[in-house]
């Protein structure tokens, strides 16, 4: 009796070995539903020449798809899988890819690789973290414009944040066409860009912001909503009809101040243009 008592102690006591939470293989029903009645079996093991220096491997019993330990790691398939966390810090520090290549003496390509999946990571962690059900703040979309690669690919991201919570509950992105005062050679090469790789959207921000929209309140509600008076924001609300929106909108052009209804955003604002690169 005693014994079958301190057996039950050290089970409750000590945490259960690692098992895997579901099948990696996306056609496998185990994929997405684990827990009804999923069977697998460790089939041995293999040596790695960096930490973890033995990964176990198991087989799926329904689809026979074999996978490991690492296969659910953010390192998965990673040659500098030490490198994950102090990257993370300096992007988040507004470090370079090339300066931090420098650091850990390796090449650019590797940290931006590193970035890539880390992006894909906090993505995941931010939709997994978002309040669910009803929003019951006033909330407040704002956008600013930055580009990639050149100036020939101007981009506008749009940030939809809580005006008391400051949170930002999610944010799109569109491609542009470049504008403004332009040279002749600017403009040709403009035109051979666009041959190459087409035209941007002339309604991409109309549909992101419809996209932000549907995505931050997917069920049907009534929201209060502050923005700036973009002409695509309007016919951005008549796309997700399932949503009664309250819409006030201020220039862009007034004070920032506290009194402002978009003071709210600038906070979140300077936030995305710090580590927009990780949460992309």
């Amino acid at each position: 009796m005693a014994r079958s008592v301190q057996c039950l102690l050290v089970m409750t006591t000590t945490s259960a070995p690692w098992a895997p939470p579901f099948c990696p293989a996306p056609d496998c029903r185990f994929h997405t539903s684990p827990a009804l009645g999923w069977h697998w079996v460790r089939i041995g093991h293999y040596r790695r020449q960096r930490p973890p220096w033995t990964v176990q491997r198991y087989r799926c019993s329904h689809c026979r798809r074999s996978f490991s330990d690492q296969t659910f790691k953010v390192t998965y398939w990673l040659r500098r899988p030490e490198l994950v966390r102090p990257v993370f810090h300096r992007l988040v520090g507004c470090s370079g890819y090339r300066q931090i290549a420098r650091e850990f003496e390796v090449s650019p390509s590797t940290i931006a690789r590193h970035a890539a999946r880390l992006g894909r990571h906090c993505l995941l962690f931010h939709q997994r973290m978002r309040p669910r059900g009803p929003i019951a703040e006033r909330l407040v979309l704002d956008g600013f414009e930055s580009f990639e690669w050149s100036q020939y690919h101007p981009t506008s991201f749009h940030l939809l944040a809580g005006a008391p919570s400051h949170y930002c509950y999610g944010f799109t992105d569109s491609e542009r066409r470049r504008s403004g005062r332009m040279s002749a050679r600017q403009r040709r090469r403009r035109a051979a860009l666009e041959a190459k790789l087409g035209r941007p959207d002339p309604r991409s921000v109309e549909r992101e912001v419809a996209t932000l929209l549907a995505l931050v309140a997917p069920e049907p509600q009534r929201l209060e909503l502050d923005s700036d008076e973009h002409q695509d924001y309007p016919r951005a609300l008549r796309r997700v009809g399932h949503l009664a929106v309250q819409h006030r909108m201020t220039s862009s052009r007034a004070a920032r101040t506290a009194r402002n209804p978009l003071f709210d955003a600038a906070g979140a604002d300077r936030a995305a243009l710090a580590g927009g690169r990780v949460a992309r």
